[in-house]
């Protein structure tokens, strides 16, 4: 009987034993899962904690830029707007250039017209005037429609060329000149001292004086003079060269061609 109590002790014991094992255990168990609760908290933390520190300087970085654009904004706003106004200004003025050029175009195209109108008619004058100076006369009406035609001369330099012929063809109504030409007189052609007055009678004498004659207009042809013409005409050529004084002669005009 009393080795029954030993033995039922012995089986306490053991269960005691055994509790107190599996006690250990379980608490050894429930301290390691809180250790891992425990460095996974601080982890989070930490990792938190970083971010936060990461998102400050960034907000800091990026309050910083919008201060800085802003300010930037701020400067940039009125120059924006003179900005704005210079542009309209150039726009505007580039506009009116626009305009001035179309306006120019259509002047070039009309004074263009008018030039060679004007030219047509000094080519037609000299045409039929009087048969002086021709090679320089024909010359310079040549180099005038030459340069009338050259697109490269603006329409002013065209106009003052024009305006210098004119101007030439003008000059010889005021002034008496004696030239040498060749004329043609019938099947003769005679080498002759040739007097221009004005614009209005040409006068002939062959070199050696014994010929004398003029233009007549209205045959259009060369014609020879009578000898009682050949003092006044000899001194009205001495007085055109100022190889002797002015004086009043009389000079057969001849007939006008209306």
């Amino acid at each position: 009987m009393r080795y029954r109590i030993l033995m039922a002790g012995t089986v306490v014991l053991f269960a005691g034993a055994a509790l107190t094992v599996t006690g250990g255990a379980a608490a050894q168990s429930k301290g390691t899962d809180l250790k891992k609760m425990v460095d996974s908290t601080i982890t989070i933390d930490r990792e938190t904690q970083k971010r936060q520190e990461q998102w400050a300087s960034e907000r800091a970085e990026l309050v910083a830029r919008y201060k800085t654009a802003k300010a930037s904004l701020e400067f940039l706003s009125p120059k924006k707007s003179a900005a704005e106004e210079r542009l309209a200004g150039v726009e505007s003025a580039i506009a009116g250039l626009e305009r001035n050029l179309t306006e120019s175009k259509r002047l070039e195209y009309s004074l263009s017209d008018t030039l060679n109108t004007i030219y047509g008619g000094l080519e037609s004058r000299v045409r039929s005037d009087l048969p002086f100076l021709p090679a320089e006369r024909t010359g310079r009406l040549a180099a005038l429609k030459e340069d009338l035609n050259q697109p490269a001369l603006s329409g002013a330099e065209k106009l003052r060329r024009l305006l210098e012929a004119l101007q030439v063809e003008t000059g010889y109504g005021n002034n008496v000149e004696v030239t040498q030409e060749r004329i043609a007189l019938g099947s003769d052609s005679l080498f002759v001292d040739l007097m221009r007055i004005g614009r209005i009678s040409l006068f002939w004498r062959t070199t050696d004086g014994e010929r004398i004659g003029e233009y007549d207009r209205a045959a259009n042809r060369w014609i020879e003079l009578p000898d009682n013409y050949r003092r006044d005409i000899g001194l009205a050529m001495d007085m055109a060269t100022r190889m002797r004084p002015v004086e009043i002669i009389t000079l057969p005009i001849g007939r006008i061609r209306p």
